[in-house]
């Protein structure tokens, strides 16, 4: 598949089958977020794969809303980032993010990312703070998103290029 064509079918997958996503494809979708560049090289990001279905519910429930797709997924990759390494930690974990998001996609593996940045908990106790308890994540470290992934139970339309909108393009 080009990469324009992953781009345009990649959509934010939230039922799942229950099948187990194949290792080699969870670790190609793994090895898409370590690629994935960070400002002047820090790497200041560490990825918490998660598989164990009793941690898997405990993060869905780490919001107050839009994570419960966590209980479903098969796997769940939490980027934390050491701020103190990166000011930039927020863009690198989002870039992270969103390779692994495309390589699932181009893995025929659903996934959706769960925002977590300045998020709360129906408890009204911080998301991120949470999530960090639940992995076991050192303290002082950040996330912007968890992104849960299964085989996909559901079929989106993918988007198509003429429906982009080039009126938001701007040429100087």
């Amino acid at each position: 598949m080009e990469l324009m064509d992953v781009m345009l079918q990649r959509r934010s997958v939230r039922r799942y089958t229950g099948e187990p996503i194949p290792e080699e494809k969870l670790d190609k979708i793994i090895k898409a977020g370590l690629a994935a560049p960070t400002s002047r090289d820090f790497r200041p990001c560490d990825f918490y794969v998660v598989r164990d279905k009793a941690v898997l519910a405990e993060l869905a429930g780490c919001k107050a809303a839009g994570a419960g797709l966590l209980a479903g997924a098969d796997a769940a990759i939490a980027v934390f980032a050491d701020p103190e390494k990166a000011d930039t930690w927020i863009e690198d974990s989002s870039i992270a993010l969103a390779f692994m998001h495309l390589m699932a996609t181009e893995q025929g593996v659903g996934s959706c990312w769960v925002q977590l940045h300045m998020r709360k908990g129906a408890d009204g106790s911080d998301a991120e703070d949470n999530a960090r308890s639940i992995v076991g994540a050192p303290e002082g470290s950040r996330i912007v998103g968890i992104l849960g992934l299964g085989m996909p139970g559901e079929v989106k339309e993918p988007n198509k290029e003429e429906d982009l909108d080039f009126q938001k393009v701007h040429c100087i």
